[in-house]
């Protein structure tokens, strides 16, 4: 079980018969020079029949792909909830003669750069099963897949990729489906929540008051625990080699002092041992910093 949706263009009406669906994708640009003059008509009235509405792009992929999804987003005042589309094909003439390489590089660009735009927004793909199996080679769509096989049943795409949408059937117009179970589901899932955004400096400045001006940041907190580490273990090695010398002085006023009927070599040593561990202590409260 799924819903259904469509995806318009200015082929269709700007006010499409909306009943039974339960989203629409609208195409708003191709390229850099045109504009759907219909779009802002077509997103309202899916709007205003409670659909989940998506904008999608045609691209011209000889192009830059950063200045044309600049292009795209500038024409939409993006909203929570609203899809973000690449239409990734291109047999056309302004396509056609642009190497599977550059188109593949084209995709690539331009999903992460509309994804690190609207990063609040769920951004993805549209790909024929051709571009898909064929020119794509990372499998990277962004936040999803929208497939087309037009011909198959609806829900049943025939690839293994983990797909949202399937455009089954191009007759008169483009029918999608969704496998979500409910319309509430799709936009539950399309209005990205904070747990679903990787934290970011400014979050973690509101949630823990961080902030490189009063507190260091963990990569300069790791480095100076790395340096006081080497600084301390250089500080027990010296002490060691003090350490050592002093039992070898000891060693010889013991033997002095035996040959000269003095002091005993356990009570040298016993001092010795005592001195060391006054050491050793010393050291431990600078190391801790537990010394007043």
């Amino acid at each position: 079980m799924g819903i259904y949706g469509q995806d318009w263009s200015s082929y269709q009406s700007a006010t499409p018969d909306t009943s039974g669906l339960a989203f629409a994708f609208v195409k708003v640009t191709e390229g850099t020079g045109y504009v759907n003059p219909l779009w802002v008509r077509q997103r309202d009235h899916a709007k205003a029949a409670g659909l989940l509405w998506g904008a999608y792009h045609y691209p011209h992929m000889g192009n830059d792909p950063h200045t044309e999804a600049d292009y795209f987003l500038a024409q939409v005042n993006w909203q929570p909830g609203d899809i973000v589309v690449l239409d990734w094909e291109g047999y056309d003439d302004a396509n056609s003669s642009v190497s599977h390489s550059t188109q593949l590089a084209y995709k690539e660009a331009w999903l992460r750069y509309a994804k690190n735009k609207l990063p609040h927004n769920r951004v993805g793909m549209y790909a024929n099963d051709d571009y898909w199996r064929n020119i794509d080679t990372t499998g990277y769509y962004a936040d999803f897949l929208w497939i087309a096989t037009a011909g198959r049943a609806a829900g049943d795409p025939g690839i293994q990729a983990d797909w949202l949408f399937h455009q089954y059937s191009d007759s008169g117009v483009d029918h999608d489906y969704c496998h979500l179970s409910s319309l509430a589901d799709l936009k539950a899932w399309a209005l990205i929540q904070e747990a679903d955004m990787p934290l970011t400096h400014s979050d973690a400045q509101t949630v823990w008051g961080y902030s490189n001006g009063d507190k260091p940041d963990v990569h300069q907190t790791l480095a100076d625990a790395a340096a006081q580490s080497t600084a301390a273990a250089a500080g027990v090695k010296a002490l060691t080699a003090q350490l050592g010398a002093t039992n070898a002085a000891i060693a010889a006023l013991t033997t002095a002092l035996q040959s000269s009927g003095g002091i005993t070599a356990e009570q040298v040593q016993a001092a010795a041992q005592a001195g060391a561990a006054a050491a050793l202590a010393e050291l431990g409260h600078a190391l801790d910093g537990t010394k007043p």
